[in-house]
């Protein structure tokens, strides 16, 4: 694969929409190794599901991360999560659902969040996505793969305490279109984030935005 792919680019159903040399374990582990990889806080024990129907979003950065938690237990051991993070200086999200299942003394209770579906898109801006896995179709405009993650001529910079060598594996696209969007992820940031239409349930149950898809 070239460095460098300049115009549209279509990826059918990609996972973690990088190449495989930063997706694949044995590319983190690399990465650990030269000190690439740092988290920017800690995470919780759980993480959670988003569907979107589309989500545009304008200058992406992409790298791979560790987020560091620990287990929903509190005398649970230390975890370290390996993702992906993509951050966008814009991003606009249509029809998007959020869901977190926590388990509790009289079953799964589903905390169920929806947005952007009433004509207006959730919209925002600065925003970071920290995902382990991600079902998508994909369109980039300008897309630059290879890039070091601390090279200066990045228009989204990678989200502060994430990065320990700057000479890490990125990639870049000015323009990434992403539809029928469904990922789990362990964090998310964002200077703003406008929800319109905000609607917040509490859901008897396990009652996810999407069910696990089989590869």
């Amino acid at each position: 694969m070239s460095s460098q792919v300049r115009g549209g680019t279509r990826w059918k159903r990609f996972a973690l929409v990088m190449v495989p040399s930063i997706a694949a374990t044995a590319a983190v582990g690399v990465g650990l190794a030269q000190g690439a990889l740092a988290a920017s806080f800690s995470v919780s024990g759980q993480d959670f599901k988003v569907s979107a129907d589309k989500l545009d979003g304008q200058n992406l950065i992409q790298y791979g991360g560790i987020a560091k938690g620990h287990e929903l237990d509190p005398n649970g051991k230390a975890q370290a999560h390996p993702v992906t993070i993509s951050g966008f200086s814009n991003a606009k999200i249509t029809n998007m659902c959020q869901s977190l299942v926590t388990p509790t003394p009289l079953g799964p209770i589903t905390l169920q969040l929806k947005t952007g579906h009433k004509g207006t898109p959730a919209e925002a801006s600065n925003i970071y996505l920290d995902v382990a896995e991600l079902d998508t179709d994909a369109e980039f405009t300008n897309l630059d793969i290879g890039v070091a993650v601390g090279d200066e001529s990045h228009k989204t910079k990678p989200q502060a305490g994430t990065v320990s060598s700057p000479y890490a594996f990125s990639q870049r696209a000015d323009r990434a279109i992403l539809t029928n969007v469904k990922q789990k992820a362990w964090a998310t940031t964002a200077g703003t984030f406008k929800l319109p239409n905000l609607k917040l349930r509490l859901l008897g149950g396990d009652q996810p935005c999407y069910q696990d898809i089989k590869d």
